[in-house]
């Protein structure tokens, strides 16, 4: 996974501190919610010539590294 975090860049200068696929502007977000919105690996990596398949899985585990280290606090109702 380390190697895969490494096709991660976050630059102040490019758009405006996003993570994106290195070497390109390509956000981690854009990738994910097309995934989400149901285009699959091949839609995407056609539409967007210069990503592999190792952006698209590093795109995916970055955000699931995030996710997993959000602090959860249940709802107390009263």
């Amino acid at each position: 996974m380390e190697k895969l975090n490494r096709r991660i860049v976050i630059n102040p200068e490019i758009m405006v501190g996003k993570p994106v696929i290195k070497g390109t502007r390509i956000p981690v977000d854009t990738i994910v919610r097309l995934l989400a919105r149901g285009m699959t690996q091949k839609e995407i990596l056609d539409d967007y010539p210069n990503l592999k398949k190792e952006d698209i899985k590093a795109a995916l585990e970055y955000v699931a590294d995030i996710v997993e280290g959000e602090d959860v606090f249940p709802l107390i109702e009263n």
